[in-house]
Parts: C-alpha cells; structure tokens; sequence
C-alpha cells in the first residue's frame, strides 16, 4: 500500500459509508473480525471485503491481522474514535427527533451563573425531571463570558447570566431576571469576626483573598466597592474561577471569598463557612436569560426554557409584591 495525503474531501473519494463507522466500533469491541461482523448482521467474508477495501484506497493498513484476531493500529485507532463520535452524533440526533414526536425528551444543555443555579434552576430542574424523565439535563455553572462563549458556538442550547460586552446583542434573545446579591464568606473561626460589629472594606484589606482573575465580574465588583469606601484593594490575592476551589479555600484557611447570597446561605447553615456580617448589602448587575436568534431551540430545550421563564417571572412578582408598600387602614 503507498501512503498518500488526504485532502479535505477524502472520505468522499474513498466512499466512506456508515457501514465502515459502525464496522470500526464493532471491531474495536470485539477485537475478532468473525464475531464483529456478526454484531452487525454480515457475513465474515463481506466485512473482510469491506475493511480490506477501504484500506486499499486509503493506501494505509488500520489494523493488524493476527492468529488471536485483529487489533487497531495507530491509524485504526484514530479511526475508531472519529466513528464513535460520528455514531454517538447520529444517536443523539435520533433522540432529538424523538423529542419532536415526544415533545418532552431528549437533551438539553444548559448554563448559569451562581444565584439562579440555586434560585431557578435547582427547583426548576428537579420539578421537571420528575416530570417528564426522559428529559436529559446538563447544567454548568459558569462566569458570564464562558456562558456567552458556549451558547455562541451551539455547545449550550441557552444560558442564564450577562452578555458581556464584546459580544453583539442582536445575535442574541435576552430577557432579564434579576439582580445578584452578593456577600463575603470566611470560616467561622476567622479572627475578623471577633471585631463583634459590621466590617468595612477597611477592615478586610490585608486579609487573604480567594477571587476571580482581574477584569472578571465579581472581582471588578469587589474593587469598585473598596475604592468606593477609600480602602485598600485587597493585596494577598489567590485567583481562582472555580467556585468549588475558593470554598475549599476558605474551609481549610483564614481566607475570604465572595459569593452570590443566595448560594452562600444554602451552604452556610451545614458547614463551616459563614456570612460575614457587612456593613452594606451589595449587589452586581442584572442578569438575564439568552439564547441564539438564529438557531432554533429543540422542543427539550423549549420546555426547560419556558419553565426557567415561568419561574424567574414568578420570582420577580414576589419581589416586587415584597416591596410594594401596604395600603394604609382606612
């Protein structure tokens, strides 16, 4: 056989059928022609046809041949893997078509930033998978421009965050849900709260700080709080993205992070980490709900969204009804 390069369109020239996909997995499964073409309903001989051949035009041998049976090389490896995921492609396209017929299956992959995955998306989620089962959910929780960046490329069906700026709007539906409290967690045994009263930002200067990376959102929101109060920006600085990292953090050290409030207080009251009591409330820009105009949502990913909406607009109508004051007693 006489090795060639392969241009963009090889597997046209060397009639690359479904067929060889589903014989590549067969063979790696089973590691035996005989019984690989058995999986697949064909004679031995026929599978042997139908490998021999392709390796012909490819002018490349994808397997060895030996007495035990037949095991991939470097190149048949590469083509095993490349035709699972072309095949586990096909499947989850058929499971999409089901969800057209279904209306309520499926997958959907979705996104958020801290406060609605405790808010919305928990109880969102939970009700609706006791409802409908066959509905497959995938939640990340996210910064706001890995979010954008992921429903952009059609890796998440819709997130629940902030556009960030250098993304364009008009290639996005948005609607917005609510602002995110924030506030400062340590351990319980942090010196700083002997003080016995609210802290100021003074006073968390040169504490060690676990943060996002500088121009992150609630990073650029810690500072603007400090140079709004005439303090020190904190100086001892781990960064860190991950929100599982910064709590471990503040767990094993005398560490102070910054979190959504509403996060804060489901994880609070069972370990040791704590709200540490500031002497303002503080909060970071709304966010909001976005998807892609132009690519159509799959009837899974529908639903999910509506019941998200539901529930955002539910909560909004609580907090304003919360702040509507009450009618004086005539």
């Amino acid at each position: 056989m006489t090795p060639q390069r392969f241009p963009p369109n090889w597997f046209q020239k060397a009639r690359l059928k479904l067929r060889h996909l589903q014989l590549f997995a067969a063979l790696d499964e089973h590691r035996n022609l005989h019984r690989a073409a058995a999986s697949l309903n064909m004679s031995q001989p026929a599978a042997s046809k139908l490998l021999g051949d392709l390796e012909e035009t490819l002018g490349i041998e994808l397997f060895d041949r030996h007495g035990r049976g037949i095991e991939p090389n470097w190149y048949g490896s590469l083509m095993i893997r490349h035709a699972r995921m072309i095949l586990s492609e096909l499947q989850e396209t058929g499971e999409e078509l089901n969800a057209l017929l279904a209306g309520h299956s499926g997958r959907v992959s979705i996104g958020t930033v801290m406060a609605p995955a405790v808010e919305l998306v928990v109880p969102v989620i939970s009700s609706l998978t006791r409802e409908h089962p066959n509905l497959k959910v995938a939640v990340a929780v996210e910064t706001s421009d890995v979010l954008a960046d992921r429903v952009h490329q059609g890796v998440m069906d819709f997130a629940i965050g902030r556009l960030p700026g250098h993304f364009d709007p008009i290639a996005f539906e948005y609607q917005e849900i609510s602002s995110e409290e924030l506030c400062f967690i340590c351990h319980d045994r942090n010196p700083l709260l002997r003080l016995g009263r609210p802290l100021t930002a003074a006073d968390l200067s040169d504490a060690t700080w676990i943060l996002q990376p500088v121009g992150t959102l609630l990073r650029d929101r810690v500072e603007a709080l400090f140079r709004a109060e005439g303090a020190r920006l904190p100086h001892r600085v781990i960064e860190s993205a991950s929100p599982v990292i910064s709590m471990a953090m503040v767990a094993e050290t005398e560490s102070i992070t910054v979190f959504a409030r509403a996060l804060a207080q489901v994880f609070s009251p069972s370990g040791c980490c704590v709200i540490m009591p500031f002497h303002k409330r503080f909060s970071v820009e709304p966010y909001g709900i976005f998807w892609l105009k132009d690519r159509p949502l799959s009837p899974g990913a529908r639903t999910v969204l509506s019941a998200v909406r539901a529930a955002s607009e539910f909560k909004m109508r609580l907090a304003a009804a919360s702040t509507t004051p009450a009618s004086a007693p005539s």
